[in-house]
């Protein structure tokens, strides 16, 4: 299998999170409130595209924000090509499940 090149897009990614949070009538304040964050900086720097959010705050702002940490993340990339060999990988398990209960 040939190897996929993907890349988080972090100022795109933090422009999403501002829709987002935008969509769905939050401020940065009511976000820093739902994480328990004592000021705000972390999340101006996310919308900023400076930094991103660890995974478990990716997982927080997809539950706050009704989506899911894939629809958050804008990523670079051959997206076909990972969709692809991830179906690959589904049909061989599924083939040598198949070969080994047979």
């Amino acid at each position: 299998m040939q190897p996929v090149y993907l890349s988080i897009q972090q100022k795109a990614t933090g422009e999403r999170i501002r829709e987002l949070l935008k969509k769905n009538g939050y401020t940065v304040k009511d976000i820093q409130k739902f994480m328990g964050f004592e000021n705000p900086q972390a999340i101006y720097k996310w919308i900023s595209g400076r930094s991103l959010p660890s995974i478990d705050n990716f997982l927080i702002l997809s539950k706050v924000l009704h989506t899911s940490i894939e629809d958050i993340l804008v990523v670079d990339g051959d997206i076909f090509a990972l969709k692809l060999n991830l179906w690959k990988i589904t049909i061989v398990h599924k083939f040598e499940k198949y070969i080994n209960d047979n």
